[in-house]
């Protein structure tokens, strides 16, 4: 190992926080706690938020957000109506991951807003689906760069982990023709990804963004009961067609994203790939299929490819680049 490894891989943990302390905040912090190379400083939800210099226990943490939200822990827990605000005022952070439900779908980069009005310089990463909602943070783009923020989109499975897989594959191609995404889901219980469900049924036909935030609980249970629990999603409305696209990959119209999610199983019901199909420069037409381990949950495809992300953007943000990228311009790095 070269001295210059050496000195990145043994330098101070890169002090970290997770922003949403749902289903899927709660995964991340789990999956993050046994690393040597990020330590968990800073989490928020909506009532309240934690913030410990020396790291916070997930467990507590999560036995905490039971009681009604994360502020409620002891030594460190702070209850409030302005959580993010007064986190990002009170605290010491290198990036965080935005782990927070994109509804109504300006949510995200209402958030971002709120990071640029502040004097912090860092790095943030998002794992949002929707194309309009990315696009929204692509007009923010020299925003972040004033700001000295580095800000990492589409980084969670789909879009994100198959999109960047996606780039590389069409390596092999002189056109792509396209770009298809099939992911499966299981869950043992939607409670625990109430709002990851919700953005999933915004995209049934004759749903949409507000109709699925405006949802009761006693609603949602109700259209699961009519389809014993699995929602089958077609022609998504996902990001990952406008970040290929701006990768240079195809057009967006050449890409297509679908799946099933199954809220009473946690086995997947089909198995998640990305298929690249292009012409090769000899003439030939072929397909690149790259499918995830089926025993592979989603939020460890969506959280381990979020922190990878926020690896690589501190890693950016440390040589003094700043501004907007998606997961298909960057190479995340893998978190020891």
């Amino acid at each position: 190992m070269s001295a210059d490894i050496k000195r990145f891989t043994n330098s101070t943990p890169m002090r970290v926080g997770v922003l949403g302390f749902g289903g899927l905040g709660q995964a991340a912090a789990k999956l993050i706690a046994p690393k040597s190379e990020m330590l968990l400083v800073a989490v928020a939800d909506l009532k309240g938020y934690a913030y410990a210099t020396e790291g916070l226990d997930v467990n507590k943490c999560v036995n905490a957000y039971a009681r009604g939200s994360v502020g409620y822990l002891e030594g460190g827990g702070m209850l409030s109506n302005q959580s993010i605000q007064e986190l990002i005022e009170n605290s010491q952070v290198d990036g965080y991951f935005l782990a927070l439900p994109n509804l109504p779908n300006t949510f995200i980069a209402s958030v971002a807003q709120m990071f640029m009005r502040s004097p912090w310089q860092g790095v943030l990463v998002d794992a949002i689906k929707r194309t309009s909602a990315v696009e929204q943070l692509l007009t923010l783009k020299t925003d972040f760069q004033a700001a000295k923020i580095t800000y990492l989109t589409g980084c969670g499975a789909t879009p994100g982990l198959l999109t960047a897989a996606a780039v590389l594959a069409a390596q092999s191609y002189a056109e792509v023709h396209s770009v298809k995404i099939t992911f499966g889901v299981g869950i043992a219980n939607w409670e625990a990804y109430r709002a990851t469900i919700r953005e999933d049924i915004a995209h049934l036909p004759g749903y949409s963004v507000e109709r699925a935030k405006a949802m009761t609980d006693s609603q949602v249970e109700a259209l699961l009961e009519e389809s014993n629990g699995v929602l089958t999603l077609e022609n998504m409305e996902h990001a990952d067609d406008v970040m290929l696209e701006l990768a240079g990959v195809c057009d967006r119209d050449r890409v297509t994203v679908g799946g099933v999610v199954d809220t009473r199983n946690p086995k997947k019901p089909i198995s998640t790939n990305v298929q690249v199909t292009g012409r090769t420069f000899e003439g030939k037409i072929s397909t690149h299929t790259f499918t995830l381990g089926d025993e592979t949950s989603m939020a460890a495809n969506v959280c381990g490819t979020a922190f990878g992300y926020l690896k690589a953007g501190i890693g950016l943000q440390r040589r003094g680049i700043y501004g907007l990228f998606t997961a298909a311009e960057i190479m995340p790095q893998f978190v020891r």
